[in-house]
């Protein structure tokens, strides 16, 4: 009972937030206008607020729902993290939607903040200060990926955590390397804030 777990997991991660979104405010296909990721940012910008807002909620909650569902069955360190990282993989590669998924970054936040949420306001405070510091919102994404399994370390005790946040982390980096690029060439587009013109 407890391994069919990571299975639901990846199948309620298979379901697109910024599609059943796109749908229901009658936008346009997020894999098919602005940068084709489906993704709340991308419908931010097709959308307005409220649908990116309602996107975001859905894919942090692709991983909370998951890993608490099993939490109330099971403390099995190997099953969590196997539920955590199967629900982020459905998100990246969605079986219900031609395996084109988003990038992760509010699902993983959801899976972490399911296992401990003082590592989900962690990684919360990492993106902040990152974000304001550079005005890089894929730079912010990174650097809290990057510092993910440290925080795992600290505050997920077990061997399956630390592998978990590590293989998170690494396919965040691989989603994102468009992103990188495009920060390297500077040609990466900045956080704009309301005081901007």
């Amino acid at each position: 009972m407890e391994w069919l777990f990571p299975v639901l997991a990846y199948l309620f991660g298979s379901i697109s937030s910024a599609i059943v979104v796109a749908k229901a405010f009658d936008l346009p296909d997020p894999r098919t206008t602005g940068s084709g990721n489906p993704g709340a940012t991308n419908i931010l910008r097709s959308g307005g607020k409220t649908a990116a807002a309602v996107t975001l909620l859905g894919d942090v909650l692709k991983g909370v729902i998951p890993v608490l569902l099993a939490r109330g069955v099971t403390d099995d360190a190997l099953i969590l993290a196997l539920v955590a990282a199967m629900a982020y993989l459905g998100h990246l590669y969605p079986l219900f939607f031609g395996f084109r998924g988003g990038k992760g970054v509010a699902t993983a936040l959801g899976v972490y903040f399911a296992l401990n949420p003082w590592m989900g306001l962690a990684l919360i405070v990492t993106w902040l200060v990152t974000a304001l510091v550079s005005r890089y919102s894929s730079l912010a994404a990174l650097v809290a990926a990057a510092l993910s399994p440290l925080f795992a370390w600290q505050l997920l005790p077990g061997t399956p955590y630390l592998l978990m946040s590590v293989v998170l982390a690494a396919l965040l980096f691989w989603r994102h390397r468009g992103n990188i690029q495009r920060l390297a060439t500077g040609r990466e587009d900045k956080i704009k804030f309301g005081a901007d013109r």
